[in-house]
């Protein structure tokens, strides 16, 4: 996708009619971008235009990937892009019969105990990153959905959280329970004072407080508390969704109220929680022990 040196890059008609193909079926900006850099690394793997790629080409350029170490989740997002490049950009839907999906291995979500969590949110480094991640946990929200709220989303009198177009587009209501509301207020109190939070404006700014706080940042935090919590497994933002979700489990909540507090559209998605939710283990008893009882 060429660009001339020295000009002002252009953007070749191939790249315009796959930018407009997806624009037309509403695609996310993320998933527009991350197609559009799938595209582009095929291009440079065949060092020349895409759209003149055979079926064997795209079976060398799977095995280019997988010997380069891709992860599975990788190879099949690309699949994915390739896939709408081929068939309803370049309308050449054969070119794709060599790739192959591949199988993701099933790997359950690290969970921590609340006395962990507990540690955890104790070990982030300053009252905002504690707060936001009382908000993670408290709520079960994800690093996304953090760092998009406004002051306006927090609703006091109804003890709720509004998730403004989180994963998928659609706007939610998340739990706020009381404990989450005092500390938003001490963090609010905290921030006004210093000047860092704007009217109306972002709950966690970041350096500028007209930019909220970024992901990576957030990442950056849970990771050096883990660490000084002596946590030892792999922890990060959505960790803490996990153990919010496996933590009501094994409080008795209903998996279905699981799913619409997450903002599962599947409750496929939220049953993988009944297989790391220790405490519900532990309450059945084994037909062994029964066989003592008769």
């Amino acid at each position: 996708m060429s660009t001339h040196h020295g000009a002002v890059p252009t953007i070749s008609p191939l790249r315009q009619r796959m930018l407009d193909d997806m624009r037309m079926r509403k695609l996310s900006p993320k998933t527009q971008s991350g197609y559009i850099r799938a595209v582009r690394n095929l291009a440079q793997f065949l060092r020349r235009s895409p759209d003149s790629a055979t079926a064997e080409d795209l079976r060398r350029y799977q095995l280019h990937l997988v010997n380069l170490g891709t992860s599975a989740i990788t190879i099949n997002i690309t699949i994915t892009a390739l896939k709408f490049f081929f068939a309803v950009t370049v309308r050449r839907v054969d070119v794709m019969d060599m790739m192959e999906s591949v199988h993701v291995p099933h790997k359950l979500p690290v969970i921590l105990s609340r006395e962990e969590v507990a540690r955890l949110i104790r070990c982030a480094g300053s009252l905002k990153y504690q707060t936001a991640l009382s908000v993670a946990y408290g709520a079960g929200l994800r690093a996304s959905e953090v760092v998009a709220l406004k002051v306006g989303d927090v609703d006091s009198e109804r003890m709720i959280l509004r998730i403004d177009q989180g994963k998928g587009s659609k706007d939610r209501y998340a739990m706020l329970p009381p404990l989450l509301l005092d500390r938003l207020r001490a963090w609010w109190k905290e921030s006004r004072a210093q000047g860092r939070m704007l009217d109306g404006g972002w709950l966690f700014p970041g350096q500028n407080p007209i930019n909220q706080l970024s992901t990576r940042q957030l990442n950056r935090a849970i990771h050096a508390a883990a660490t000084s919590a002596e946590i030892d497994r792999r922890v990060s933002m959505h960790t803490l969704r996990h153990s919010f979700a496996t933590h009501l489990l094994e409080q008795k909540v209903d998996i279905r109220v699981i799913q619409v507090l997450l903002g599962h559209k599947k409750i496929e998605t939220t049953t993988i929680y009944t297989q790391v939710a220790t405490d519900l283990l532990r309450e059945v008893v084994s037909p062994l022990e029964m066989l003592h009882r008769t």
